[in-house]
């Protein structure tokens, strides 16, 4: 991997392991518009400051956007949101691994 491959990906992962981001974006998956306090029910614990800051940082990101009917991904935030789509399956099969370790 370049040098280049790895700064855009050390740049991605520094705005997705900010606290909630990864969630803000995830309960916007479905492609359906959530006003702030929709998206902030969905995301479950997250202060109204928080929100706000992750917001503001995956817009200008280019990953969410504001429309009439609230926030909704970009596609960009779209093509992020597929290429996590196996999350999910993985997870699965990683709580399965744990709970046989206990």
């Amino acid at each position: 991997m370049s040098s280049k491959e790895n700064a855009a990906i050390s740049q991605l992962l520094g705005l997705l392991e900010s606290r909630y981001a990864i969630r803000v974006l995830w309960a916007l998956r479905d492609g359906h518009a959530q006003t702030f306090r929709l998206l902030q029910d969905s995301v479950g614990g997250i202060t109204p400051n928080t929100l706000n800051t992750r917001i503001k940082e995956m817009r200008e990101a280019g990953l969410l956007t504001h429309g009439a009917d609230g926030y909704v991904v970009t596609p960009m935030g779209a093509d992020l949101l597929k290429r996590l789509n196996e999350l999910p399956a993985f997870a699965a099969k990683w709580v399965a691994v744990q709970a046989k370790k206990k």
